[in-house]
């Protein structure tokens, strides 16, 4: 073939042009660009409030300055930081959304009306740190489509005649040649029309094969060529391939991302309320003001602004220490309401690595000369039993000639020549319709994975194989009801039927769906989480938008940044083990983190009531508050600690 190794000097840099992803990804990205505003204006606010604070230290206890002259940096916060943010909450409030921030703001102006600008300066800290850190895990989430655009080449190696020409993606079309150089990534769907060499297509299955290719077989947009240049004859547009597709779904399911209501929204939902009405009422039946703001100053929702963040930090570095990575805080939160677990197979709940257990042959012929012909084929298939047969044959010491004239049709199995052989790697069923001859040799259906071979057109035997479940799948699977009050446990693959069949069975899970593609995958979630909360385990990045449209999304492994990047917790350790502590840790922390915000909240309101009946000044009502946060603070520092039992399996 002459076709050179190097590209031409003309293609230029990889990024001289925008790749099609990115020009079409600024709709994707328009969506979250008022949470990166807002990021950035609330991380803002929370260093100003930080360098106010210290200001203000400094020159009170430092060199000992005036108050009037320390408290000019709390002014400064006050009116930089804390103007900004009550314009906001006056739009919520102007909406009806009671949250807890909405009385922080409260307490702000009440804090400047008393003087207690320290106290406001902390408020207005911990409003914009907490509303930046939200705004941080939300415009991560757009870090999917980063990942995914990264992967696609910006132009394509178009043949004509010998010259061999750089065209821009989009104008690419169907039945054009393309050439693609060492370690390029595949433009576009296609054939390879010349050529012999591998290629790593494992940002789809999230398995880490590397996929041989010759003549005849079929290359998708994504994948990573190997060490030997390919010509492929384009059969889809860019748009239209499979890369784009994904890319596509992926767009959809961030847009349509379910919106969770964090715990201290729920209960500052009660609790503002309560205090106001406990702050006018005492205004209203004293006649005095100071009891209005007595009462808002110890009723300032700090358990709730800061005893719940520090819960759910400490449970995050508790997880990175058991090599759990938590991207979206809220998952924490949220994992205990899931009742519906959905799993992907290969990879998640087996090991990914089938082997080949049984070689049934037909009578007549040698097992060792039918596995080096099947052997040969399998090199150019995808499928996770190839790998196994390939193992098989590499065991018995096996040298494989060369095939051609190789494809695979839906339905029909993988076909070739080898030795001059035609060789057929087919289903049970597909072997019964084409009526192949010898067919009642063929022995009665067992449970697992098998594979039918058909030699010159007739039956030359049977190959079984095991995809071992992982060693704790079955105690998992059923633990998860009695345990973790989950109500249903699915399991969703885009592999053959008999297979998730057998999986299933052997871990304990009744409700099955095979033969899913990501978009097939996506709808199933979308409408299961419309029904109840949902937690969705896989590996690949066909489980990306899935894992996104799922109130919780889990990624087991690192086989894809790009599903690390879709999935709020990241499990790095190829373990069911981990994922069970990872529900243990949450469930802790939300213990913990009620129990310094409720009980937080419950002291205020006992406070409440000795400052509505005048038993407390504003002043003291502060000082008593400051009591009450460091309580609740230091309960809420729990949540770091490793417990004596982390899982119970």
């Amino acid at each position: 073939m002459n076709v050179p190794l190097q590209r031409p000097a003309a293609s230029g840099p990889s990024n001289a042009r925008p790749s099609p992803a990115e020009k079409s990804s600024p709709p994707a990205r328009a969506w979250y660009a008022p949470a990166a505003l807002w990021q950035r204006k609330s991380a803002v606010i929370a260093v100003l409030s930080l360098a106010g604070i210290g200001g203000h230290l400094v020159l009170r206890f430092g060199v000992h300055a005036a108050q009037s002259t320390s408290d000019l940096p709390l002014l400064a916060t006050l009116a930089l930081g804390g103007l900004p943010m009550l314009y906001d909450l006056l739009r919520k409030l102007l909406k009806r959304e009671f949250g807890s921030d909405l009385l922080g703001g409260i307490s702000i102006i009440t804090s400047v009306v008393l003087g207690e600008y320290l106290a406001g300066s902390i408020i207005v800290l911990m409003l914009a740190g907490g509303e930046a850190l939200e705004s941080y895990a939300l415009r991560s989430a757009s870090s999917v489509l980063a990942a995914l655009a990264k992967r696609l080449p910006s132009v394509a190696h178009r043949k004509r005649d010998s010259a061999i020409v750089d065209v821009a993606i989009p104008e690419v079309a169907v039945g054009d040649t393309l050439v693609i150089f060492p370690h390029d990534i595949c433009p576009v769907d296609g054939v390879v029309i010349e050529g012999h060499g591998v290629m790593d297509e494992s940002y789809l299955t999230g398995e880490p094969f590397q996929i041989t290719k010759t003549s005849g077989s079929k290359v998708i947009s994504g994948a990573i060529n190997g060490e030997t240049a390919l010509t492929i004859r384009a059969t889809q547009r860019a748009a239209d391939s499979r890369y784009a597709k994904i890319m596509e779904v992926m767009r959809e399911s961030e847009s349509k991302r379910p919106h969770l209501q964090r715990l201290g929204d729920r209960l500052g939902a009660i609790y503002t309320p309560v205090a106001l009405a406990v702050a006018v009422a005492a205004w209203a039946i004293s006649g005095e003001s100071v009891r209005f703001l007595a009462v808002l100053v110890i009723a300032t929702p700090c358990p709730l602004l800061l005893a719940i963040p520090i819960a759910i930090i400490g449970s995050i570095s508790l997880c990175a220490r058991r090599a759990i990575i938590i991207k979206t805080p809220a998952v924490l939160e949220q994992i205990a309401e899931c009742r519906t677990a959905i799993f992907d197979k290969t990879g998640t709940l087996t090991y990914g690595e089938p082997k080949l257990t049984e070689q049934l042959i037909a009578s007549g012929l040698v097992p060792k000369d039918v596995l080096t012909l099947v052997a040969s084929l399998e090199r150019y298939s995808k499928h996770p039993l190839a790998r196994a047969i390939l193992d098989a044959a590499k065991a018995e010491g096996i040298s494989l000639p060369e095939a051609t004239e190789v494809g695979e049709q839906p339905g029909q199995g993988l076909r070739g020549t080898v030795s001059g052989r035609t060789v057929q790697v087919t289903s049970r069923n597909q072997a019964t319709a084409q009526k192949t001859p010898g067919l009642d040799q063929l022995p009665p259906v067992a449970g697992g994975l098998e594979c039918v071979i058909v030699i010159d057109g007739r039956y030359a035997g049977a190959l079984r194989f095991r995809d071992a479940p992982r060693a704790e799948s079955g105690s998992f699977v059923r633990h998860l009801g009695p345990k973790h009050h989950f109500a249903r446990v699915m399991l969703v693959s885009g592999d053959r039927e008999s297979e998730v069949r057998y999986l299933a069975g052997q871990v304990g899970i009744t409700e099955i769906h095979a033969e899913q593609s990501p978009e097939q995958k996506l709808a199933l979630v979308r409408a299961e989480t419309t029904k109840a909360k949902t937690l969705y385990v896989g590996d690949g990045i066909n489980d990306a938008p899935a894992m996104m449209a799922a109130t919780v999304g889990m990624a087991i492994g690192q086989n894809s940044d790009v599903t690390a990047e879709a999935a709020g917790v990241v499990v790095m350790d190829n373990s069911l083990l981990k994922v069970d502590e990872f529900m243990h840790i949450s469930r802790r922390m939300r213990r913990i983190a009620l129990q310094s915000a409720v009980g937080g909240m419950a002291l205020s309101v006992i406070g409440m009531v000795f400052a509505a009946t005048g038993h407390l000044s504003p002043v003291s009502g502060a000082i008593t508050q400051e009591i009450i946060d460091v309580l609740a603070v230091l309960n809420a520092l729990r949540a770091a600690f490793p417990p004596r039992v982390i899982h119970d399996l």
